[in-house]
């Protein structure tokens, strides 16, 4: 019995032995953790062309950028063995035993969780119901990031969430992340530009209905002359919270204060009128 190839089948011819990566993770390395991740985790289309997603890539740790009240910042590389590879900031939430974030139920008001087993579980303040509440922070945070920017608000990119743990592109040249406005030495008139592009934020929130909830200027970038807004987990749907109007306002007095004591004076209430008129 002989067979033949029947006409119109494609054939296939290999050149040379396939190779394949035999490298596994080393130390202080993971397998990149997004094709772990589903679609409804992953930052806002079109994606950057920077953005590493192959499953052959590893997630290395390079040290702590900041920690904070509720969450640590970490700088990871993720690359494919033998290629270029991009910078990354990991915000890790710690559990609510460990974190300083006194003011949650503030900023909840007007949020709502749909499974009735886990608001059971944080109302009784299990371990269970921290860790849930940790990865609500997370995914709330996540969230804001993807609706800032895709409201054009100049936020870090939003790559993606994992259970605690946020990816977000990370801002500042090589590995020395960019300072926060308040470490600026810039005074008087040298601000202005700066107040503008922060006031333009603000701006931008109110025209989508929210308040920074916590603007300062700690969580204000500033990268090449160009201001970034960072720490967004207590972004604040104004018209759903019966305190966004307070929230606002205090991001405005925050704003103002900061930029007056360094020689520029901005008076507050004239600024929060015109933030109120983007409102409705």
């Amino acid at each position: 019995m002989s067979f033949s190839t029947p006409v119109g089948t494609p054939t296939f011819a290999f050149v040379g032995t396939p190779t394949f990566s035999l490298a596994e993770p080393g130390e202080n390395q993971r397998w990149s953790t997004w094709p772990a991740t589903t679609p409804t985790e992953r930052g806002p289309m079109p994606r950057p062309s920077w953005l590493v997603t192959s499953a052959a890539a590893f997630d290395t740790e390079l040290g702590v950028v900041k920690t904070g009240k509720e969450a640590d910042v970490h700088l990871i590389e993720r690359s494919v063995p033998g290629e270029h590879g991009v910078l990354l900031a990991a915000k890790r939430y710690r559990g609510l035993d460990n974190s300083d974030f006194h003011r949650s139920a503030q900023y909840q008001e007007g949020r709502r969780l749909r499974n009735t087993r886990d608001m059971r579980a944080m109302a009784r303040g299990s371990s269970y119901g921290r860790g849930v509440a940790s990865g609500r922070w997370a995914f709330a945070e996540f969230e804001a990031l993807c609706r800032a920017f895709s409201a054009g608000v100049p936020v870090p990119y939003p790559v993606q969430v994992s259970a605690t743990e946020i990816l977000m592109e990370f801002i500042g040249d090589g590995r020395v992340a960019a300072p926060r406005l308040a470490q600026s030495k810039a005074r008087g008139a040298e601000l202005d530009d700066l107040f503008g592009q922060v006031f333009e934020i603000m701006r931008s929130f109110a025209r989508a209905g929210v308040a920074h909830g916590d603007l300062s200027a700690y969580n204000l970038l500033v990268h090449d002359g160009r201001v970034v807004v960072i720490d967004l987990p207590q972004l604040v749907d104004i018209a759903a919270n019966p305190g966004g109007l307070d929230f606002l306002h205090r991001d405005v007095v925050n704003v103002c204060a900061w930029f007056t004591r360094r020689g520029l004076p901005r008076e507050p209430e004239s600024f929060f009128a015109e933030l109120v008129g983007e409102l409705w």
